[in-house]
C-alpha cells in the first residue's frame, strides 16, 4: 500500500514539473517559438547540411558553408546506428524550452529520491535546481547542447550514488550507463568534463571511507568497477560521435598550435591562455550566486534603456567639446554590468534560499556527502575565477589533461548549481528527520549561520558603495564625475533592491526553520513556505532573462533570414529587438539571394557588412569565407587571424583569391554594395612554380606575397611527394569543376605536361580521398591550408570524396555497446526479480 502511495506521489510530482514547465513557457500554447541567437546562427551555418539531408535522404559529413569548409560533426550531423541519440530525442519531445525545464526538474527529482528517499524533499530540490538562473540564460542564448547536457547531470549522479551509497549495483549500473550515454550524446564535452572534475571528489571520498573502514573495501572496489564499466559502455554507445570529434578536434583551434608567435609556441596543445580565460568570474562576483545583481546582472538588463536615455541627456547638457565626447566614449562599457568578464548575459544566480540552505547543509548533512560536495564546490569556484586566480588556472592549463581545450571558466559554476540544491535538501532532511542531531545543535547552527548570512547582507546594503565600488577601473579613468556618480548611484540602487530581497527571503527561511524547531510549525507547512519563497525568488529573477519577449512567431523562428519586407512582418515584429534585427538584415539577405540565384556556380562570398566571424546569413545562401563557429579548423583560423581579421589592402585580396571569393559585400546593412572579384583563382588551377618553406610560419607568410595563380607554397616535409613527379609549364592546361556536392567534387583536367593542381578547398588530412580516373592517389597540402594534387599529362577525371573511416568503425562499436547494455541490463533485471529457491520452505 505504501509503495503504491509513493508511486502516486512520484507521478503527481512529474505532473507538477510539467505544469511548471508549461506555465513558465506559456507562449508555446499560441504556437510561438523561442528566438535563440545561436540557433539562428546554426540554421544559417547548417543550411547546406540540412538541404543535402532533405534532398538525398542521407548525411554529409563535410560542408563548405562556413570558413572555407569543415566537417559537420559539430554542426548537427546525424550518425547511422546512433540509438542513444534517438532516445535523447524522444526524451526531448516536448516543445522547447518545456522539454529542457521538465527534464531538469525530473532528473533532479530522481537524484533527490536516491539521496534522501523522500518525495517531498526531492520535489523541493528539483525546483531549486530546475530554476537555477544560469540555465534560463543559456536557453535564451540558444546554447541547446549545453543545457541538453546539464539536464542529465542529476540522474547520472543519482546512478553513481545508487552504486556507491545505496549499494543498488544493478539499478545503479543501468541508471549510470543510460544517463552517461545520454549526456555524451548531448555533445557538450566541456560540461561533462567539468562535472567529472567535481565527481572526482566523490571517488576520493569513497576511497577514504573504504580505507578508514567506514565501508568495506570490497564494496568500494566492486562499486568502482561497476561505475567504470558503465562509463565505458556509455562512451562506447557514442563511439561514432566521439571518434569523429576526437579526430576532428586535433585539427582545430582546440588541437595543437602550428605557428609560433608572441602568444603561443608550435606544438602546444589547446588554445592560448588569453582565449581560455577570457570569461573569468571575479572573486567578489561569485557572491551573485546569492545576490543576482551584485555586479549588475547582465550586460543588457531591462533598466539599461532608461539609463542610456539619462546618460545621453546628461552628456548633452554638460559636454560641449569633441575631445570630451571622445574621452567619455572610451569609458563606456555596459551600463548594467560592471564585473570582471568582458560581458555577460546574466548572473549564475542560485537563489538566496538555496544558498542559505546549502550553507546549513554543510553542517547538517552526513559526512559521506558533506566533504566531497564541499571540496568540489571550492575547486569549481576557484577555477571559475580563471585569470583572477592564476596559480590554480596555470596548474590546470599546464598539467591537467584536456583542461586547455575549453574556454570560459565561469561556466564551471554549473557544478555548484548541481551540488548546492543537493546539499541543501540533504541538510534540510536531516534537520527535520535526523535523531542523531540534538535540538540544541540545530538551534545553535541555525542561529549562527542565519545571523552571519543576514549580517553580511545587511553590511553590504549599508556599506556596499565603498565595499563593491559599482564602477570599473576604465569608467573611473575616463568618465567625468557627474556621469560616474549617476552610474554608481543607479547601480547601487539595483543591487540594494536585490540585496533587500535576499535579506527578506533568508529571514523568512530562518523564521520557518526556527518555529519548526520549536514545534510551532508543521514540517509540511515549513517545506511549502520554503518552496514557495524560493520559487517566487528564482522565477522572478529568471523572467529577466527568459520571458515572453524571447518568443516569436513561427515565421521568424523557422526562417530568420527573410529577404522581403512587408507590412505583415513589420506588424509581427513590433518593437521586439530580436525581430527588428531580422528585419534590419533583409537588404543584405536579399543581396545574397540575388547573387546565389544569378550565379549558381560554386564559389565563396566575403561579407564584411555583418562581420566575418559573427554571421551565417551568407552561409544560408552561399558558401562563405566567414561564419560563426567556436571550433574552426586551426589552419583556416591562422589564415583568418593573419590576413582577414586584420585587413591589408594588398595581402588580404590575395587570400580571398585563394579561397575563390567571387563576390565581396561592403557598405551598410541598409544599403550593401556588391563588388565582383574578377581575380578569384577559381575552384582549381595549375601552378608552374613551387616555393618550398622550412616552417609553418614561413608558409603562412609567403602566401601573402606570392602570385598564387603561378606559384604554390609547399612545406619541405612534402618534398618527397614530387619524387619522380615533375611539374612542367603548359600555358594551355585547364582544370574545371564539373560537379559539386559538399562531400564530393569532380574535376576535368587537360594538359600536355604533368601539372600540380591547387584546389580552393581547405586541407583536412582525415577522410578525404582523391581519385584520378577512378584510381586513388595521394594528395598534399599547399599554400598552408589548401589541397594540392600532382596530375599527369593528358585528359583526366579527378574526384574528391569525403568518406571518413571513423564513421563506419564507430557505428559498429556504438551498436555493439548498446547491445551489450541491453543484454547486461536485461540479465540484471532478471536477477533483481528472480525469487530465491525454496522460498516457500524458508517462509514455512
Amino acid at each position: 500500500m505504501a509503495k503504491n502511495k509513493n508511486l502516486i506521489y512520484v507521478a503527481a510530482s512529474l505532473v507538477v514539473f510539467l505544469v511548471l514547465a508549461f506555465l513558465y513557457s506559456t507562449p508555446v500554447f499560441t504556437g510561438k517559438q523561442l528566438f535563440q541567437h545561436d540557433i539562428v546562427q546554426y540554421r544559417g551555418g547548417a543550411k547546406e547540411l540540412l538541404d543535402y539531408r532533405e534532398n538525398f535522404d542521407k548525411e554529409t559529413y563535410w560542408s563548405d558553408s562556413m570558413f572555407g569548409g569543415m566537417p559537420t560533426y559539430q554542426m548537427g550531423s546525424r550518425f547511422e546506428g546512433d540509438i542513444i541519440k534517438k532516445i535523447d530525442s524522444y526524451l526531448n519531445i516536448l516543445p522547447r524550452p518545456v522539454n529542457y525545464l521538465f527534464l531538469l526538474f525530473s532528473g533532479f527529482f530522481l537524484l533527490g529520491m536516491v539521496a534522501v528517499r523522500n518525495w517531498k524533499y526531492a520535489l523541493l530540490g528539483a525546483t531549486f535546481f530546475g530554476l537555477s538562473t544560469y540555465f534560463y540564460i543559456i536557453i535564451a542564448a540558444g546554447h541547446n547542447g549545453k543545457v541538453n547536457t546539464i539536464e542529465y547531470f542529476a540522474p547520472l549522479l543519482a546512478g553513481i550514488l545508487l552504486v556507491y551509497i545505496r549499494k543498488k549495483y544493478i539499478l545503479g549500473f543501468i541508471v549510470t550507463t543510460l544517463f552517461f550515454g545520454l549526456q555524451v550524446a548531448a555533445n557538450h564535452p566541456q560540461m561533462t568534463y567539468y562535472l567529472f572534475l567535481g565527481l572526482g571528489f566523490l571517488f576520493i571520498s569513497e576511497l577514504v571511507r573504504a580505507i578508514k573502514k567506514k565501508v568495506p573495501m570490497k564494496h568500494f572496489l566492486v562499486s568502482s568497477g561497476i561505475i567504470a564499466a558503465s562509463l565505458a559502455i556509455g562512451v562506447g554507445m557514442n563511439s561514432q560521435r566521439i571518434m569523429a570529434n576526437s579526430e576532428y578536434i586535433k585539427e582545430t583551434v582546440r588541437g595543437k598550435q602550428i605557428l609560433t608567435n608572441d602568444s603561443h609556441k608550435a606544438g602546444n596543445t589547446g588554445m592560448d591562455k588569453e582565449s581560455i580565460l577570457m570569461w573569468s568570474y571575479g572573486k567578489l562576483e561569485t557572491l551573485n550566486l546569492f545576490i543576482p545583481r551584485l555586479m549588475g546582472g547582465g550586460s543588457q538588463e531591462p533598466e539599461g534603456k532608461e539609463m542610456m536615455e539619462k546618460v545621453r541627456e546628461m552628456v548633452q547638457q554638460n559636454v560641449s567639446s569633441q575631445a570630451e565626447y571622445e574621452r567619455i566614449s572610451k569609458g563606456f562599457g555596459s551600463l548594467t554590468y560592471w564585473g570582471d568578464q568582458p560581458g555577460t548575459s546574466g548572473p549564475a544566480y542560485q537563489g538566496a534560499v538555496v544558498c542559505f540552505l546549502a550553507l546549513l547543509g554543510f553542517f547538517f548533512a552526513p559526512k559521506k556527502y558533506r566533504y566531497w560536495i564541499l571540496g568540489a564546490t571550492i575547486l569549481t569556484i576557484l577555477l571559475a575565477w580563471g585569470s583572477n586566480f592564476m596559480v590554480l588556472s596555470d596548474f590546470f592549463i599546464d598539467y591537467i589533461p584536456f583542461y586547455s581545450k575549453f574556454r570560459a571558466p565561469s561556466s564551471i559554476l554549473v557544478v555548484v548549481e548541481l551540488l548546492f540544491p543537493l546539499i541543501a535538501i540533504i541538510g534540510l532532511y536531516r534537520f527535520f528527520k535526523s535523531e542523531n542531531l540534538d535540538e540544541e545543535y540545530k538551534k545553535k547552527i541555525l542561529m549562527y549561520t542565519g545571523a552571519g548570512t543576514l549580517g553580511l547582507t545587511f553590511i553590504l546594503i549599508i556599506f556596499g558603495k565603498s565595499l563593491l565600488g559599482f564602477a570599473t577601473d576604465n569608467e573611473r579613468t575616463y568618465l567625468p564625475p557627474f556621469l560616474l556618480d549617476y552610474l554608481i548611484d543607479t547601480r547601487f540602487g539595483m543591487f540594494r533592491t536585490d540585496a533587500i530581497k535576499a535579506l527578506l527571503y533568508v529571514g523568512i527561511t530562518c523564521a520557518v526553520l526556527f518555529f519548526s524547531l520549536k514545534q510551532k510549525l508543521n514540517q509540511n507547512i515549513a517545506l511549502l513556505i520554503i518552496g514557495a519563497v524560493s520559487l517566487f525568488d528564482l522565477w522572478s529573477v529568471n523572467k529577466r532573462y527568459l520571458n515572453d519577449e524571447n518568443y516569436v512567431d513561427k515565421i521568424f523562428a523557422e526562417n530568420p533570414f527573410q529577404t522581403e519586407s512587408s507590412d505583415y512582418l513589420m506588424e509581427k515584429a513590433g518593437d521586439n529587438e530580436n525581430l527588428q534585427s531580422i528585419l534590419a538584415s533583409i537588404p543584405v539577405n536579399k543581396t545574397l539571394e540575388t547573387i546565389a540565384e544569378k550565379d549558381k556556380k560554386h564559389y565563396r562570398i566575403y561579407n564584411q557588412v555583418l562581420g566575418v566571424n559573427s554571421e551565417t546569413n551568407t552561409s544560408y545562401f552561399k558558401s562563405s569565407v566567414g561564419g560563426y563557429h567556436a571550433v574552426r579548423l586551426r589552419r583556416f583560423d591562422d589564415v583568418m587571424n593573419q590576413y582577414i581579421s586584420n585587413v591589408d589592402s594588398i595581402k588580404t585580396p590575395k587570400i580571398l583569391n585563394l579561397l575563390n571569393t567571387k563576390y565581396i559585400i561592403f557598405g551598410e546593412t541598409s544599403s550593401p554594395q556588391v563588388v565582383p572579384n574578377p581575380n578569384a583563382n577559381g575552384n582549381a588551377w595549375f601552378v608552374s612554380d613551387l616555393k618550398f618553406a622550412a616552417t609553418p610560419n614561413e608558409e603562412i607568410n609567403l602566401i601573402g606575397e606570392i602570385d598564387s595563380k603561378k606559384t604554390a607554397v609547399i612545406n619541405n616535409a612534402d618534398k618527397a611527394y614530387f619524387a619522380g613527379k615533375p611539374v612542367q609549364i603548359d600555358s594551355t592546361a585547364t582544370i574545371n569543376l564539373t560537379k559539386y556536392e559538399p562531400n564530393e567534387l569532380e574535376f576535368k583536367s587537360s594538359s600536355k605536361t604533368p601539372q600540380l593542381a591547387v584546389f580552393s578547398e581547405v586541407y583536412y588530412p582525415h577522410g578525404w580521398k582523391v581519385f584520378i580516373d577512378e584510381k586513388e592517389v595521394p594528395y598534399i597540402k599547399a599554400d598552408y591550408f589548401l589541397r594540392a594534387l600532382h596530375v599527369p599529362a593528358g585528359n583526366h577525371n579527378i574526384k574528391m570524396v569525403f568518406e571518413p573511416e571513423v564513421i563506419e568503425k564507430g557505428k559498429w562499436i556504438s551498436l555493439i555497446c548498446f547491445g551489450l547494455f541491453i543484454v547486461l541490463s536485461g540479465f540484471g533485471i532478471s536477477l533483481m526479480f528472480r525469487k530465491p529457491k525454496n522460498t516457500e520452505t524458508s517462509n514455512a
